[in-house]
């Protein structure tokens, strides 16, 4: 912690029997100390960036190392000395890492751990009220109170009567990316689920068992899949100087431990539970308005953990719904403008996606 004192651990000197040992401790951030009450003949240098131990007595030396402790002198965030340890034959040296502790952020998971205290739903819609009312119903009935965040860019708010809906209207056609990072800045509880609008939930939709692989392994998001499929991709950065390639290759890394029948990868689909301040901490880039996915795991690549569990399965909604009239055509219309990836953005996107990432290549 800066401007603090540690004692450092493990210090000791197992080399041959010699007439003098003599010792220098050199540090460049913090300085050098030792809690052992000895004479200045023996250790000289106390609170300077040099710490000089002599002495004739071998265990005299290692209890002196054994209490030797590093102060931070200057208030730094996040920096790394290295602490060398010299003697007549040898040269060992170690890392002391200097920074601040996180303050942990908790969440209550209320009485009886409840889902409705660890989940909440969010989506982003546009142009489609009626697919996000389906989507709605069927999340109704099986999750009839748990929490539904919605972020809306359509050109008319809708009226929505569910008391556990919150529903926030955006800009007329403000983005995919911009509604989904509104979306999850409203979510207070500890997971949230991500679902499209056209998504269907069915009784395979299982929220339990997406929570139960968050809670017992370290990761931070974990997908299911659409209509059994998992879209799962692995993720390969290669560095280089000029500008790194980034590769994206279909399948998994490895099972995950104690889950066999779900897997490590790098990309979901659009289906998945996260941490829910982990993935307020990538966030979604709001230059990206209209198609785009990946991009989102990519910035997250080194600092989300992310696994794939199939078993768990949310439906999609036919393309045309029966009956269709000709506002909801219209609506779909629309929709599919805005949706239409052209050559203007994907020139767009690919030109931020290399900057930003500093990348040269992707395959």
């Amino acid at each position: 912690m800066p401007l603090h004192t540690v004692p450092i651990p493990g210090l000791k000197f197992e080399g041959p029997d010699a007439h003098l040992y003599n010792i220098t401790l050199t540090a460049s951030l913090g300085t050098l100390n030792t809690l052992a009450d000895t004479p200045d003949s023996v250790v000289q240098g106390r609170g300077q960036k040099q710490l000089i131990i002599s002495t004739n007595n071998q265990t005299l030396l290692n209890f002196i190392l054994q209490h030797v402790t590093y102060t931070s002198t200057v208030y730094q965030h996040h920096r790394v000395d290295i602490v060398s340890v010299e003697s007549e034959s040898s040269v060992a040296k170690f890392p002391v890492t200097i920074q601040h502790p996180v303050t942990p952020k908790l969440y209550d998971p209320g009485p009886g751990r409840k889902l409705k205290h660890l989940v909440t739903i969010a989506t982003k819609t546009f142009s489609r009220p009626h697919k996000l009312k389906i989507l709605l119903q069927s999340i109704r009935k099986f999750y009839p109170d748990l929490t539904v965040i919605v972020a809306d860019d359509s050109k008319e708010p809708l009226q929505i009567n569910d008391s556990h809906v919150e529903y926030y209207t955006m800009p007329f056609g403000k983005g995919w990316f911009a509604g989904r990072n509104l979306a999850i800045s409203q979510v207070t509880t500890k997971y949230v689920l991500w679902v499209d609008d056209d998504f269907l939930f069915t009784n395979k939709t299982k929220i339990e068992v997406l929570v139960d692989v968050l809670e017992r392994t370290e990761l931070d998001v974990v997908g299911g899949s659409v209509l059994g499929n998992a879209f799962q991709f692995k993720l390969f950065l290669e560095k280089s100087e000029n500008g790194d390639c980034i590769h994206q290759r279909s399948g998994s890394f490895q099972s995950l431990e104690s889950f066999p029948n779900c897997v490590v990868t790098s990309v979901v689909a659009n289906f998945f539970l996260a941490h829910t301040e982990r993935l307020q901490r990538v966030g979604f880039d709001p230059r990206l308005q209209r198609v785009a996915h990946s991009e989102f795991f990519i910035d997250g690549l080194g600092s989300l953990f992310v696994g794939s569990c199939p078993e768990v399965i949310v439906s999609h909604q036919p393309r045309h719904s029966q009956g269709e009239d000709s506002e909801m055509a219209a609506l779909e219309k629309i929709y599919s403008r805005f949706r239409a990836n052209t050559y203007a953005r994907v020139k767009f996107k690919l030109a931020l996606h290399y900057f930003k990432n500093h990348l040269q290549c992707s395959t």
